[in-house]
Parts: structure tokens; C-alpha cells; sequence
């Protein structure tokens, strides 16, 4: 019997400790030093969440800079299912879709430059809110015709807007097209 009462009190100990006090000290923690990231890293405008920097968003306007193409299921960029393709490199589903996605751009900017891999293949998430320099320079001339500017104001934008990891080793420099497209707005607003 003491045997009983001793394991249910260390029981009970350790789920106050395990899922009461770990979890409220650890979220405290998380408001208190990261209050940004802890709230899922809302981007603002004009004290309205417009979107997350941590999650990409479809933008099919013509006008704006595209991101990586999702692989989530039901809609494009669903939180809910995120995931990749998941198909092998060796798939000709894959090479065909990649195929078609080549062709899409080619004939949606007129750029006929090879396209940037980032462009036409998925995330493992689905939901990378991230292109790389390249994806974003590809697409700067479809941008400046659109928008009525010059390609160098394009570019200047995309030079400013580079993000390099930290530490350097942790990957290459990234442009996030969330905020790209919203320093773009400021720029030249679409009509």
C-alpha cells in the first residue's frame, strides 16, 4: 500500500512539473525574450497582420514577386498540411511537372533565361516564405514593365531586401517575398 500511495504522489508531481510548470515557465520565457517569434513572427501594416515571415503566401496579382511553388494539400500554402511533393528526384511525374512550371514562367514573364530551381520546385514544408537572390532577379524585368519603373529600382529593392543567414554557415542569402512585395507596394503601388 505505501508502494501505491508513493507512486501516485510522484506521479502527480511529475505531471504538475511536466505539464503544468515546464510548459507556463518555457512559454514566459518565450513572450519575455522573443516576443515577436513567440507570436509567430507577424509581419504589420498600418497595425494590421498582413502575413507571417516565417510562412509563404500565394500572390497571383501579376505585378508581384512569386515565391516557391507549395506542395500543400487542398490550397497553396495550408499551415495545416504542410509538406513536400515527395517525390523522388528519379520520378517522371516530377521532371514533368517541373517541365510544365519552366514553361509557365517562360511564357507568364517572357523570360526565356533558365529559371532559378527555386522557382519551379517545392519546399519540404510546402510553405518556404523564402526565394533565393536569383529567383528574385529573374523575375525583376516582368516586375519593372508591370509596375511602370525601371529594372535597376527593381533590383535595388531586391539588394536591399537580402537576408544573410547567421551564422554564414547555416545557408545561403535569402529574400523574403512577403516583405519584398510590401517594400515594393511602397515603392510603386499597383493601381
Amino acid at each position: 500500500m505505501r508502494y501505491v500511495r508513493s507512486s501516485i504522489l510522484l506521479l502527480l508531481l511529475l505531471a504538475l512539473i511536466t505539464g503544468l510548470a515546464y510548459p507556463l515557465l518555457v512559454t514566459g520565457l518565450g513572450q519575455w525574450l522573443f516576443p515577436s517569434q513567440a507570436n509567430g513572427s507577424l509581419i504589420y501594416r498600418q497595425d494590421k497582420a498582413v502575413g507571417s515571415a516565417l510562412i509563404g503566401q500565394s500572390f497571383s496579382r501579376d505585378g508581384y514577386f512569386l515565391g516557391r511553388p507549395s506542395a500543400t494539400a487542398d490550397n497553396t500554402y495550408n499551415t495545416l498540411a504542410s509538406g513536400g511533393s515527395n517525390l523522388a528526384g528519379n520520378n517522371p511525374a516530377l521532371d514533368k511537372a517541373i517541365s510544365q512550371s519552366v514553361d509557365g514562367w517562360h511564357k507568364r514573364i517572357g523570360n526565356t533565361e533558365p529559371v532559378p530551381v527555386d522557382l519551379v520546385t517545392s519546399s519540404a514544408s510546402g510553405l518556404d516564405p523564402n526565394i533565393s537572390p536569383q529567383a528574385a532577379y529573374y523575375q525583376a524585368g516582368h516586375i519593372a514593365q508591370v509596375r511602370g519603373i525601371s529594372r535597376e529600382q527593381v533590383e535595388q529593392l531586391i539588394n536591399r531586401t537580402i537576408q544573410n543567414p547567421q551564422p554564414a554557415f547555416a545557408g545561403g542569402p535569402v529574400v523574403n517575398v512577403l516583405l519584398l512585395n510590401m517594400a515594393l507596394d511602397q515603392l510603386k503601388p499597383l493601381p
